[in-house]
């Protein structure tokens, strides 16, 4: 079987049940930066190493990417039922993750940081600011398809920013490098005393 169909070379690409849409949709924007986030999962994932704490982890993210973005290739309205799996509890995970390694870094989350730090720390970044842009894409499709949407994928995607944002801040911990911070988070900023 070829890879190539030449069915897209007008500018369209098929979607779950059957229809085309143009490739600047915003069903195909939004899957596209998710994908683009995969991918750098993927290639975080190289750098880790085969037996790196995370791997675990990771693997089950980057699946429960794909299965999300089955679902979001299916417009509402649709025949066809879509058979992957539904990772409903996504967000929550993150959250477990999360906890566990705040629990491990020795100083609070209390700072905007400049990304970089390491190779790994940089690459969580990466990750973070494409599944920013991927959320983005997805609240634009919520707009124009909101039953295609459904509460857990919104949840999951948010969180998974929160997550790879903990992943650097763990990495620099882990490595011993100090991070470069920009500035207090707003909610943890204090009022100036004024002027009498």
């Amino acid at each position: 079987m070829k890879i190539y169909t030449r069915k897209g070379d007008k500018g369209t690409t098929g979607v779950f049940g059957g229809k085309r849409e143009d490739k600047d949709s915003a069903r195909i924007e939004c899957n596209g930066a998710l994908d683009e986030a995969n991918s750098t999962i993927g290639l975080l994932r190289t750098k880790l190493g085969a037996t790196h704490e995370w791997q675990p982890n990771l693997h089950r993210i980057q699946k429960d990417l794909m299965d999300m973005m089955s679902h979001l290739a299916r417009p509402s309205g649709s025949n066809k039922e879509n058979p992957n799996p539904k990772p409903v509890d996504g967000a929550e995970f993150c959250e477990q993750w999360m906890d566990e390694m705040e629990a491990g870094i020795s100083s609070p989350s209390d700072y905007f940081l400049l990304p970089g730090g390491n190779e790994i720390s940089a690459l969580c970044h990466v990750c973070r600011t494409q599944i920013r842009r991927g959320e983005r894409r997805l609240v634009t499709l919520m707009k124009e398809d909101p039953e295609c949407v459904e509460d857990y994928i919104i949840a999951y995607v948010n969180r998974l920013s929160d997550l790879f944002f903990t992943m650097a801040r763990a990495e620099m911990d882990k490595a011993g490098v100090a991070e470069e911070k920009w500035q207090l988070f707003l909610y943890k900023r204090k009022k100036k005393p004024t002027a009498e």
